[in-house]
């Protein structure tokens, strides 16, 4: 079975099998890694990748054949195993990538970002914008996660990401169900940008963006529940040209607990 090479678990399995010998004493006292990153695969029309940190395979699907799976990260999806949980990595600087799975064009790389991933600190990695079928590349870009040190458990917390390329900047705005109000979740953002972490009380949201002066929806999403204590990253991806509502291209409000 394929696993994600660089989780906690994973790692604790490397530092046993490396102190093992025949008659060996194991050591499990090596540190856990102090960074932290996530991934997703929001390149429309992207195919199923596997993502890398440098040459350590950071997701992986399961396999019942004893070969690694030719499944990955389709698009929409996060790290596959993962549930867009974030995966441990030591600080330093890598070259994040994106690798075709499937048995066709298999480890190709389609997307890549160099990055310095610093110690204590968390971030995301985004496949973005339009899958190029004939250069067989997509765009792709990191954001830090930055979690309120100061946290107030009694809120939740909430950013936006824009990683919706044919779009000019959004305000994400949160409208609470029981109340009625509305409020912005931080300033406009830009593609390939993200928002600062704005608390909001716990309760179920309608959410929105919309351009600068402009008083209608450019995508919606409604029922969103936030939980006190909770952080949250609502992400914007797809194509804005896109009308149908059940299209797997459409504009799309992606939400995914950062803690």
């Amino acid at each position: 079975m394929t696993r994600p090479l660089p989780s906690l678990a994973a790692l604790f399995g490397a530092a046993l099998l490396a102190s093992c010998g025949a008659n060996a004493v194991q050591d499990i006292t090596g540190p856990l890694p102090s960074a932290r990153v996530r991934f997703f695969n929001f390149g429309v029309n992207a195919p199923a990748v596997n993502f890398y940190a440098g040459g350590a395979k950071m997701t992986a699907v399961q396999s019942t054949t004893g070969t690694e799976s030719t499944n990955g990260v389709s698009y929409g999806g996060t790290g596959a195993n993962n549930s867009g949980l974030y995966s441990g990595i030591a600080p330093g600087q890598y070259d994040l990538t994106g690798r075709i799975a499937a048995a066709t064009d298999k480890d190709l790389v389609i997307a890549k970002v160099s990055a310095t991933i610093a110690d204590g600190k968390y971030y995301s990695f985004y496949m973005s914008g339009f899958y190029d079928p004939v250069a067989k590349t997509v765009e792709a870009f990191v954001v830090e996660d930055p979690i309120p040190a100061a946290f107030d458990y009694t809120q939740a917390y909430v950013r936006f990401v824009n990683a919706l390329s044919n779009a000019n900047a959004m305000t994400l705005y949160a409208k609470n169900t029981a109340t009625g109000t509305e409020v912005p979740i931080g300033a406009a953002v830009a593609y390939k940008a993200a928002g600062a972490f704005t608390a909001v009380p716990a309760a179920v949201y309608d959410l929105s963006t919309r351009f600068a002066g402009s008083a209608a929806n450019a995508i919606a999403r409604t029922g969103v529940s936030f939980v006190a204590g909770r952080v949250y990253t609502i992400t914007a991806r797809g194509d804005i040209t896109v009308t149908s509502t059940t299209a797997t291209n459409r504009p799309f409000l992606d939400n995914t607990a950062n803690r």
